[in-house]
Order: structure tokens, then sequence, then C-alpha cells
């Protein structure tokens, strides 16, 4: 039996391994094909070399790998019990005495070391690979798109110039009547070149623009005269061949400080998101004790006897007192008191609100780096729940294939990214414990799951038509004739 077992062993895991490469690299294509489409005009047209996009998209398949793996786990298990279910060998396999969940269990272990794996993914892999992937990201969509000079429109993305043509030829290179300011110096419109056509090409590795410009004039105006001219403060060079050229380094691949964005929850691991919380806990607090401190110089006290103002008072405190005390208690301008209480009032609420602006936006990045903290958790025993799902409706639906396979599994993939978006968003709000909205998606479909399991432990026919069909014809059996079959009217 032990020989036998190991093979069965051996039957699911290589049944399990074709559709779950195969699901997990559909599926982070298909999360790379959107993102390129999303940034398609800030990606393209900017010659970067096909290295710096190979970089982008390793990075960002990746970040997608903590969405791709549940999902690839569900449909894999679908498929491969659903197969099994299908051909009769689930059937077969029970008939021989040999438990579901024993059935289960290779691939029980595999989800197991998928979500150990996922833990330390998430906790170590990814806080790099987001780091790496939206940097490089930024850097693109800041790099300039490739030189594209147009007829008749003033062309300013080389820094420095103003270039504009009349005329550009079908092979990019030969152009007519060309106008370039020179504002290299920051000195204004005080140098000009026009020329009667040029060609235009790059050098050195295309690391330098040059216009090779032939029957023209080269116009330079004093810069210390000022706006105060004549002609004979235009200095004008006319050549029949010259060139200029210019440096095409702002269209380069310009390398942002990467700690720019480390401080992003994203790119943090547990202990540093759990040190940021401790952080900004403590900033939250001094807020609220500097607020405690110092809101006391917004209260005025006029009362002609002190000590009848203080009994007023619930807590006799030492600056209140003092205030008092300071009191001409003789002197008594009730529109003036009048006008600094409500002067006070609104300044008193003015520091109050920007206090509790400060307040909520600490307490909204607190409970972004709590989110993230659980999320390094929750991501990593969702592969667990989704094998929990998907293992015994395999074997309850008996269809293998890409077609119900997929639907289920997308189906369950789409609920889960719902109620994980809710949950974060009511836990933000407020609305509900941060703890129940970050495992919020996990319990319910771990619930879900284990209720599918239930049914396949007892071999239930859930999802079969002619079941529903034999419960109908047994439940007709049951009514009266006259609800059964209803006379027709004459």
């Amino acid at each position: 039996m032990g020989v036998n077992l190991r093979k069965i062993d051996k039957l699911v895991l290589q049944a399990f391994a074709g559709p779950f490469f195969l699901t997990l690299i559909v599926v982070i294509f298909i999360f790379l094909l959107r993102l390129l489409l999303f940034y398609f005009a800030d990606l393209f047209g900017k010659d970067l070399g096909i290295e710096v996009y190979f970089q982008l998209l390793f990075y960002f398949s990746l970040i997608t790998l903590p969405l791709a793996m549940p999902l690839a786990v569900l449909m894999s298990s679908l498929m491969t019990f659903g197969k099994l279910g299908e051909n009769f060998e689930l059937t077969a396999l029970k008939s021989a005495g040999i438990s579901i969940i024993r059935i289960f269990r290779p691939i029980i272990a595999l989800a197991v070391l998928f979500s150990v794996f996922m833990f330390w993914f998430t906790n170590i892999a990814l806080p790099w690979a987001n780091l790496k992937g939206w940097s490089l990201l930024y850097d693109i969509k800041t790099t300039k798109t490739t030189l594209n000079i147009k007829e008749g429109i003033f062309y300013t993305d080389l820094p420095g110039y103003a270039i504009k043509v009349s005329k550009k030829y079908p092979d990019n290179k030969t152009l007519k009547n060309v106008l370039i300011y020179d504002h290299t110096l920051n000195d204004g419109n005080r140098h000009v070149t026009i020329a009667d056509s040029a060609k235009m090409y790059t050098i050195l590795n295309k690391r330098y623009l040059v216009f090779e410009l032939f029957n023209g004039k080269d116009y330079l105006e004093d810069a210390d005269r000022g706006s105060n001219l004549d002609q004979s403060d235009v200095a004008i060079h006319q050549f029949r061949k010259s060139k200029v050229v210019m440096s095409l380094d702002a269209f380069d691949l310009q390398k942002t400080d990467e700690s720019q964005f480390s401080r992003n929850q994203i790119m943090r691991n547990n202990v540093e998101l759990s040190y940021d919380a401790d952080s900004l806990k403590k900033i939250i607090n001094t807020i609220k004790n500097g607020y405690k401190a110092s809101y006391n110089v917004y209260f005025l006290y006029f009362r002609k006897d002190p000590s009848i103002a203080l009994k007023t008072l619930k807590h006799n405190t030492s600056w209140v007192a003092a205030r008092i005390n300071k009191l001409d208690s003789g002197i008594v301008n009730k529109p003036k008191i009048k006008s600094d209480a409500f002067q006070a009032a609104q300044n008193l609420i003015s520091f109050g609100s920007s206090n509790k602006s400060a307040i909520d936006s600490q307490n909204l990045e607190l409970k972004k780096t709590n989110l993230e903290w659980h999320h390094k958790f929750t991501n990593s025993l969702a592969i667990l729940v989704m094998f929990l799902i998907g293992a015994p409706l395999g074997a309850i639906i008996k269809k293998g294939g890409f077609g119900v396979p997929i639907v289920v599994a997308v189906s369950f993939f789409i609920l889960m990214y719902i109620i994980t978006q809710q949950g974060e968003k009511m836990a933000k709000e407020g609305k509900i414990l941060l703890q129940i909205g970050a495992w919020m998606a996990n319990i319910i479909l771990g619930l879900i799951g284990f209720y599918f399991m239930r049914i396949a432990l007892k071999d239930s026919r859930l999802f079969e038509w002619d079941v529903y069909k034999m419960y109908w014809e047994n439940l007709k059996t049951r009514l009266p004739k006259k609800f059964a079959n209803p006379a027709k009217k004459v």
C-alpha cells in the first residue's frame, strides 16, 4: 500500500504541476500586459534600449507574484481534481478505501510550502522589487521622448534651444528654412541663427545632435547694452556652411535617488513597518500633547472677583489663576470683551482644526502601515485559502480543462479582490477594526473553503443537475395533484 500511495502522490503532483506553471505564467503575462497598456504613452517612444524594458518587466513580474500565486493555485487545484473526478480516478481511489484528505495531501504540503515561500517573498523580496520597479517606472516616465521636430512649430524639448523648421523631408534629416534660438546663456533671444537649409544627424552613439547649416546668418546681440540697441550693437556672421552641436543628455534615462521612494509602505519589510508604526504613534502623541499644552492661550477670563471665576471652573489650574490675576477688575468694556472672546474662539477653532488635520493625516499613515504589515501574512495565507476552495470544489464539480475551472477561479479571485478592497476601505475609515479589515477576505473565503471541503468529504453532488431534477420529481409526487398538475381553465 505504501508504494501505491507514493504513486498516487506522484500522479496528483504531476497532474497539478502542468496547470500550475501554465496558469502562473498566463496570469503574470496578463498583469504585465495591463501595466504596459496603462502606461503605454509614458513607456514607449523614448529610445531607452530594450534592456531597460526587460528590467522593468522583470521587477513587475515579481511585484505581481503575490496576486498571481493564489489565483494559479486555485485554478490548478480546480483543474487537477476536476480532471481526476471527470475521469473517475477519484471515484476509483475512494473505492479503494483512500480518503479524499489523503488524496489532497501532496497538494496540501505543496500549498504550505508555497505559503512559507510567499511570506519570505513578501517580507524580503517584494519590498526590493517594489523599490526597483516603481523607481525605474518613474525614471522612464520623466524621461523626454525621442527627438521629434515638426514643421512650423517651435521645438523646445532640447534644453537651451528653440528650433523651428518650415519643411522636413521624408528622410528625417534634410530641413528647409531653419531658425534656431540659443538660450544656453539664459539671456533671452540674443543669439539667433537662420539658415536656408540644413542636415540633422547624431554623433558619438547618439549623445550629440548636429545641425549642419547651409547659406545662413548668425545674429548675436551685445548683452551689455540692454534693450537700447541699434544696428551697430548686433554682430552678424554670414556663412555658407556652419555647424551647431547640441547635447542629448536630456533624453537619457536619469536615475532618481531610490531613497526618495523607500519610505513608502509597500517598500518596507515587517520590522521596518513596525518601527514606522511606533514612530507614527509617537508623532500623534506629540501633536496631542502639544495641543493640550498650547490651547490655553486662547482663553480669556473677565470677572470682577477672580475667586468667583475660579470657583466656576472644574480644574483650578495655575495658568487660569495667573491670567485672571493679571486682569484689571475695575475695567469692564463689554464690547471689547465680546470682540476678544469671539476672536479667541475663532483662533481656537482654527488651531484645533489644524491639529485635527495633522492627527488625521498621521492616523491614516498609521493605518496604511499596519495594513501593509498584516498583508505580509494575509498574502501568504491566501494561497492556502485558495487551495481550500479549489481542491474540494474541483472534486465536486468533476470538470477538467480550461472551461468551468477558469470561470469559477476568476469569480472567486474577483470576490477576494472586492472583499480585500472593501475591508481596507472600511478599516481606513474607522468603520471596522483594522485587523478585521485586513483579514476579512481570508476569513470569508476560508469559511467557504471549509464548507466545500465538508461537502467533498460527504461525496455531495452539489453541482450535478440530475440531483436537482430528482429532487423536483420527488417534490412533485408529494404535492397535491392540483398544485403538481394544475387543471387548464376552459
